[in-house]
């Protein structure tokens, strides 16, 4: 394990810990009186801080970790910029949009994160091609790069409109779900994925397999922006073409599910025990994830999960820490990125309970509020679930800087 490698992590974590910690304060603004902070100003702050600070920035880590098994320990020299640049520019967007919302600082900050993203994607595919070793991961790892660029457009679109504006409810929604479509189905999940099958070289004869499973995620991923987009008018070709793509990755994700139980034994050599549970629970998120969007598809249910905001939370919630954020642990440990002590995962499965706990009162309020129906100190529950959250990463963070409890 390098010590570069184990520096970047740690900084990871330490963003994660200050996500956690604005979130218990976004709770705090709901359940009882808090003067201080715009919740809609801070909540943007949140929520840029979380993808770029936390999983753009670890992405980008264990990205150039693997690169550095091919090219050496100097990779992260070589992306020490790009690593500084894109966690200047996550810290710099949390303050401006914390202090002022979509303003002169925040936009600034936003367009250089932006064009940070641009040189890392170019770098990264540059130096992905010298690896003479072609793993069935480089595709993906590609695709990410692309949708991470492509994501970029739902940004500049919501900049134009502002500082023109010319903002309509329609325009607003479409960019903003355009941006978060191709960071969280795009790169995150494309980057995931190219970490996740890079690891199976094992399984040489699923080459074919993992070709088709690359297909059928890749073809839906563009098609299925307009899952978030169901509530505009859209042509009936669209409309079909949005099904197909549902449908595609479902049956992408039956395939690789099969080739994992087809090859247990190899699974379980490359992916061990603690690390291969928190990978488990990654999956069974991504299930019910892709068993949504495919049930989003009915008009009648699309309208029902726009229409409630905690429904939307949970949504997002379910993909950025049910999927994301425990798939990365679990990969950290099942590679041993990091020495992994006793209180460490103690620290981690205190998160994940926490995540549990959130995301099945997330499901509630929305579900419940669809008969008007509120549950009692349903706030003071979702504010108990962000500080169970908060204190399992407090928890790992203190054993990953190298202390121990006591």
């Amino acid at each position: 394990m390098g010590s570069s490698l184990r520096r970047w992590l740690q900084v990871s974590f330490i963003n994660l810990l200050i996500v956690a910690l604005i979130g218990i304060i976004l709770r705090i603004k709901i359940a009882l009186p808090f003067p201080f902070f715009e919740q809609q100003y801070l909540l943007h702050g949140h929520s840029h801080f979380a993808f770029a600070g936390w999983v753009t920035q670890v992405l980008m880590v264990l990205m150039v970790q693997y690169l550095s098994q091919y090219r050496g320990e100097d990779c992260f020299k070589n992306y020490r910029l790009l690593l500084y640049g894109n966690l200047i520019t996550a810290y710099g967007m949390l303050v401006f949009f914390a202090l002022q919302g979509y303003g002169f600082g925040s936009i600034c900050f936003s367009t250089l994160s932006i064009i940070n993203s641009y040189f890392f994607a170019i770098r990264y595919w540059k130096d992905l091609n010298r690896v003479t070793y072609n793993s069935p991961g480089h595709p993906w790892f590609k695709a990410a790069l692309l949708f991470y660029v492509l994501s970029s457009l739902g940004a500049f679109s919501l900049a134009y409109m502002m500082a023109n504006k010319i903002m309509f409810q329609n325009g607003y929604l479409a960019s903003v779900y355009f941006f978060l479509h191709f960071q969280y189905n795009g790169w995150f999940f494309f980057a995931g994925m190219g970490l996740l099958i890079s690891k199976l070289e094992k399984i040489m004869a699923a080459t074919k397999q993992l070709k088709i499973i690359f297909g059928l995620f890749s073809f839906a991923c563009i098609p299925a922006y307009f899952l978030s987009a169901l509530w505009m008018p859209l042509p009936r070709v669209i409309y079909w073409l949005v099904i197909a793509s549902a449908i595609g990755q479902v049956a992408g994700w039956l395939l690789l599910i099969n080739l994992f139980v087809k090859n247990k034994t190899a699974i379980k050599q490359v992916f061990p025990g603690k690390g291969r549970k928190l990978l488990l629970l990654a999956g069974i998120a991504l299930t019910i994830k892709l068993l949504l969007q495919l049930g989003s598809t009915h008009p009648a249910l699309s309208q029902l999960a726009f229409g409630f905001r905690p429904i939307v939370i949970g949504y997002l919630h379910l993909v950025l820490l049910g999927v994301i954020t425990i798939f990365i642990f679990g990969y950290i440990i099942s590679m041993n990125l990091l020495a992994v002590g006793k209180h460490y995962i103690t620290g981690i499965w205190i998160f994940v309970s926490g995540i549990i706990i959130n995301e099945i009162l997330l499901m509630l309020q929305g579900v419940t509020g669809l008969s008007y129906t509120i549950i009692p100190f349903i706030n003071d529950l979702l504010l108990g679930a962000a500080i169970i959250m908060f204190s399992g990463i407090l928890v790992f963070n203190w054993n990953s800087q190298g202390h121990k409890l006591p």
